[in-house]
């Protein structure tokens, strides 16, 4: 090649590079510490600030004036408005599903609770907005309030809730939601197959227990429900969930307590109790989850899971093999910043919550 034209071709194959990578497109600014995103039809996005407001929004466009009509939140530390979901009849029946800190009647404890609501014509209200779960008991506290929503293919509602840090024991236990994972019906009704039910003593709305705190929940294209959860200093866990398991916490761990030392016996493993599929030593802090069913971004994505990272603000993705073995991870977009949410699209895309800029933003697929 002629010398002279060797800093030409150094420069289109640089700017090929960059072409061909995926890029993060913004697609609504202007938030405050905004926790989720769900998609309503027409392409407008549902959107939660952890402050106590939701707002709807175009993308491109600026967040709407907050939506009237929310109950009473407790926010302080990591409580406040957090996770929410369309119904998947939604163009039909207008209603939402939220879940949230909320405060007992003497605003001195507070625990997670799942409301249902109908969203008015012009976006504007709540209306006949009922809570369908409310977890017991009720803690003094501001930590690990879980608070992720998924409705499954029979149309009931998954819910996970935290320990709330002080009371990590009693996710061993089955008679307090602390530390679960609650199936109950969109009316909040307990299921007959719950797998509690007839368990004299357990709280029926009981799926899974002996969890941290999950702040992430997904279904796979089978249709089966996918978890993952912050471990304490290491530890954090991506699960398979099942009914009636039992997840571990706090009796075994890869985490240790905060400023060093071990937890309990200081074991990873133990007989009756299920080990994660993927584990992270040391902690990313996950947050949003989704297995992703587009193709858009190529068969290398497809069915990949895709955790976003608040401690570390990239994007992770993680594939496994047909037996549930990681056989690919990898850190995308390590400069996006604090990643709180992950979700697809109905356009087949991913789309990020990134807390500490208020954006939603959408990754693009690579440019041929």
């Amino acid at each position: 090649m002629n010398t002279r034209l060797l800093p030409l071709a150094l420069a289109l194959a640089c700017s090929l590079a960059q072409a061909q990578a995926p890029q993060l497109e913004p697609i609504v600014e202007g938030l405050k510490t905004p926790w989720a995103v769900a998609f309503l039809p027409g392409g407008q996005l549902l959107i939660t600030e952890r402050d106590g407001q939701m707002r709807t929004a175009q993308p491109g466009g600026k967040p709407s004036a907050p939506i009237t009509g929310l109950p009473a939140i407790d926010v302080g530390g990591q409580g406040g408005l957090l996770d929410v979901q369309a119904d998947s009849d939604f163009a039909r029946n207008r209603t939402i599903y939220f879940c949230f800190s909320e405060p007992s009647a003497d605003k001195k404890s507070n625990s997670t609770a799942l409301a249902r609501a109908h969203l008015s014509d012009d976006l504007k209200r709540l209306t006949d907005v009922k809570v369908i779960f409310s977890q017991k008991p009720k803690v003094d506290s501001h930590n690990h309030f879980g608070c992720r929503i998924v409705e499954m293919p029979d149309g009931k509602l998954m819910l996970s809730l935290g320990e709330r840090f002080s009371q990590k024991e009693s996710a061993q236990t089955l008679d307090n939601h602390l530390g679960k994972i609650v199936r109950v019906g969109k009316d909040g009704s307990v299921p007959a197959d719950n797998p509690f039910v007839n368990t004299p003593g357990a709280l029926p709305e009981i799926w899974s227990y002996g969890h941290r705190n999950s702040q992430g929940l997904t279904l796979d294209a089978k249709g089966q429900l996918w978890q993952h959860e912050h471990g304490p200093q290491g530890g954090d866990e991506l699960n398979l969930i099942k009914p009636k398991l039992n997840y571990g916490w706090p009796v075994i761990t890869y985490g240790e307590n905060y400023g060093g030392g071990k937890i309990g016996d200081g074991i990873a493993a133990k007989a009756g109790m299920e080990q994660p599929i993927v584990k992270w030593v040391p902690s990313i802090a996950p947050s949003g989850l989704v297995r992703l069913k587009s193709a858009k971004y190529g068969p290398a994505w497809q069915n990949s899971f895709f955790i976003g990272s608040l401690k570390f603000g990239y994007l992770e993705r993680v594939k496994l093999d047909a037996d549930n073995r990681p056989v690919e991870q990898e850190k995308l977009f390590p400069d996006a910043g604090r990643m709180r949410d992950v979700r697809e699209g109905p356009d087949g895309l991913l789309y990020l919550v990134l807390e500490s800029s208020g954006r939603v933003v959408r990754v693009k697929p690579a440019t041929p």
